[in-house]
């Protein structure tokens, strides 16, 4: 009786509403869908905090099962009854769940590293990432570290398949990356990067149980994580390197042609054909070429532009004396560019950055400098610079690269997204290489508008970074797609660039290694740039670039497509004032 009265009112209370809108329901429901697909394809991914994720055939195949059905459901909805926001929500998630579906479609869980690093590296930052502070988490910690064996074995037994269909990372790349594994194995506990939660006790912890939990570390470094990266290593220098195919095109793959294009979709968020990218690239390196011609006119060199990139490579005052010099000078350039944001910016965020050295176990053949963000809001962002090799890190380089990589680049760009609370975590969190790379290369043009590049050489540099990016284009679409040799690229990249011989044919084994990823940056900064052109030409003196990167950046890091809507609707709704 009781639930027949409730029913009733319940009844009378619905006819007396008022009836929600349909774009008001459709996104409710939307958003209801959203937060499940989020959440369970969080606790799919996550690692556990007492164990590394599975790799497991079986967990792999269940995975896709799943992210497979729920591409399905979001494929049903209708993005017309959605509001602005919620379009964008469902752009992202389809995008998301599209890569990982088409990742393992194309086997690319059976290589699971690349020319620069691999799981192995990965997972050595993940435990460095667990945020100890309490007893429970040091016993997650070491139950964690007790799994890195399975783990590893998990992922050698996916590249031992892949040497069986054919499908693996090419020889050539592979030169000296058992090195990077062997630097992770020491049975000296104050070097070993699984040892370091434990260098420091916590107030919270008595010392008896702190002896204990450090007794029970150096207990699992040594007789499980070293033979576990032993293991590795042996595999690597008589199985895997030996065994690893002599081309170098993803094309060469089993399905490789429609790999290849599918991850260029992926990576730029734009429809174009490996030819029209290529040519695309041609024309940016003529255009840049005649520029860094007209810098070297300007500085009255006697010699051919193979005469000046030489003496770039070579003369000793374009390099550091020590590590401290280049890591003070990525310091001094960041403050130098702090400085300049208010000018450009309305918002700023709130997490800071350092500027810390590239992890020594993976810099010999790590890029140049790179981004590490924040994973938590009690931690900061870091800038890395590498330290390893001094003679070929040149500082006219370095503007460029601190423009891109701290700010106005990616630290500033992920750390807004972060920060943005009315956007969902999966928008948050979200990062293409389209936009967040296009965004870090237009951080280096704006470096012209900041009085950055305050001599030749400097903005000499801004260029040959700028070629690096164009010349992508041509060497990517190139080797992957069009026959070229790993030579015939070194050799383009070096003949239009100043970077040096050895980061030239560490970023050639990157684009080998990781198809397609590094087209993102040139196409994403042309688009970037594009819409920045079209906003002032339609505005005209209503135009406040202050403003206008407001609408870039405020959603977070979007497919283009969603970029050019949002930079069209500013400008129509600027129009209409």
């Amino acid at each position: 009786m009781r639930n027949m009265l409730t029913l009733i009112v319940l009844a009378a209370m619905l006819t007396g509403c008022t009836v929600i809108p349909s774009q008001q329901d459709a996104d409710q429901r939307f958003s209801q869908l959203a937060e499940q697909v989020w959440q369970a394809e969080t606790r799919l991914t996550a690692s556990e905090p007492d164990r590394l994720p599975d790799m497991s055939p079986a967990a792999l195949s269940a995975r896709q099962q799943q992210r497979t059905a729920w591409q399905q459901q979001l494929m049903q909805v209708d993005a017309s009854q959605l509001s602005e926001q919620n379009q964008i929500n469902l752009a992202i998630l389809q995008y998301r769940l599209a890569d990982q579906i088409d990742e393992y479609r194309f086997n690319a869980h059976l290589t699971p590293l690349t020319s620069e690093s691999g799981f192995h590296t990965s997972v050595a930052m993940m435990l460095q990432r667990s945020g100890l502070r309490q007893l429970d988490d040091y016993e997650n910690y070491l139950k964690k570290l007790a799994t890195v064996p399975l783990y590893m074995q998990q992922q050698t037994d996916w590249m031992r398949q892949g040497l069986v269909s054919g499908i693996t990372q090419p020889k050539a790349v592979l030169a000296g990356f058992e090195k990077s594994i062997i630097s992770y194995i020491t049975e000296d506990m104050s070097a070993s990067v699984f040892y370091r939660p434990f260098a420091l006790k916590p107030d919270s912890i008595t010392e008896d149980k702190w002896q204990q939990l450090q007794a029970r570390a150096q207990q699992i470094i040594v007789n499980d994580v070293n033979p576990a990266y032993q293991a590795f290593y042996d595999f690597m220098v008589q199985h895997y390197i030996p065994g690893a195919r002599t081309t170098i095109a993803a094309s060469a793959l089993p399905d490789g042609a429609a790999f290849y294009q599918n991850r260029l979709e992926h990576y730029t968020t734009l429809q174009l054909s490996p030819r029209q990218v290529h040519e695309t690239g041609l024309a940016e390196v003529k255009r840049i070429r005649a520029q860094m011609q007209a810098i070297i006119d300007q500085l009255e060199f006697a010699g051919s532009f193979a005469d000046f990139i030489q003496f770039l490579r070579t003369d000793p005052q374009f390099y550091p004396q020590s590590e401290q010099e280049l890591l003070r000078y990525a310091a001094w350039l960041s403050k130098k560019a702090d400085a300049e944001l208010p000018r450009l910016f309305k918002t700023l965020p709130r997490t800071p950055y350092g500027v810390v050295p590239v992890p020594a176990e993976i810099a010999p053949k790590y890029t140049t400098g790179r981004y590490a963000g924040a994973s938590r809001d009690d931690q900061a962002g870091f800038y890395w610079v590498n330290t390893y090799a001094l003679n070929r890190r040149p500082l006219y380089e370095m503007p460029a690269l601190t423009l891109h990589e701290a700010v106005p680049g990616h630290h500033l760009q992920i750390s807004l997204a972060r920060e943005q609370q009315s956007l969902p975590d999966y928008r948050r969190s979200f990062y293409t290489s389209a936009f967040g790379e296009g965004w870090g290369l237009y951080a280096e043009y704006l470096g012209l508008e900041m009085g950055f590049y305050d001599d030749p050489y400097a903005d000499f540099g801004r260029l040959t970074y700028e070629m690096w990016r164009a010349a992508r284009l041509v060497v990517d679409t190139g080797m992957h797609s069009m026959g070229w040799s790993r030579q015939q690229a070194i050799d383009f990249l070096a003949e239009n660039t100043a970077l040096s011989m050895h980061n030239v044919t560490t970023e050639i084994d990157r684009y080998i290694s990781w198809p397609a990823q590094a087209l993102s940056y040139k196409l994403g900064e042309l688009t970037i740039r594009r819409l920045r052109t079209e906003a002032e030409q339609q505005l005209g003196s209503k135009f406040n670039i202050r403003q206008f990167h407001d609408v870039v950046l405020s959603n977070g890091s979007v497919p283009l497509a969603v970029l050019e809507k949002q930079v069209a609707a500013y400008i129509t709704a600027e129009l209409a004032k």
